[in-house]
């Protein structure tokens, strides 16, 4: 359940400075999107992970009512490059979860591997050190992240 107290806690943190944010992008969309990474940052370290808010289509950064709920990147041990499971695994339990979904490997170079779930409107990219997550935060997605920030990651409930 990790990954749903550290979106709620994102989305609490941002819905909190929600004002100044949109005063700052309408000032200043630089010093705006710095806002929002440097609260992504503090929510982050409460978990000891390097949270990234995202926003990878032009005027998504427009759309405050989904801070924190799509587009997150969790960067949890840079030096891990092999996951303590199979990525077979990752794969099933993708598919049990989130049904109608792809999944392959993906960055198997130098000694590393990764996983890709992925559908034609979204994808999540799943690698050892990290997980990043190109799609709105429905029940489905939320219940196979917390899924892997405890199997994949080894990560409990603080």
């Amino acid at each position: 359940m990790i990954f749903s107290e550290l979106i709620s806690d994102l989305q609490d943190q941002l819905k909190k400075d929600l004002a100044q944010i949109r005063f700052l992008l309408k000032k200043n969309p630089a010093t705006g999107y710095a806002r929002i990474v440097e609260i992504g940052k503090e929510v982050g370290k409460k978990y000891n992970i390097k949270l990234i808010v995202n926003f990878p289509k032009a005027g998504r950064i427009e759309e405050f009512e989904m801070y924190g709920k799509r587009d997150l990147s969790l960067i949890v041990d840079y030096d891990r490059k092999r996951f303590p499971i199979d990525r077979e695994i990752i794969k099933q339990k993708a598919k049990e979860i989130l049904r109608d979904v792809k999944t392959e490997d993906a960055y198997m170079y130098e000694n590393k591997e990764g996983v890709r779930v992925f559908t034609d409107n979204w994808k999540i990219d799943i690698l050892p050190h990290s997980v990043h997550i190109w799609t709105e935060f429905d029940d489905k997605v939320t219940a196979f992240c917390n899924w892997l920030m405890e199997n994949a990651y080894q990560m409990k409930k603080m």
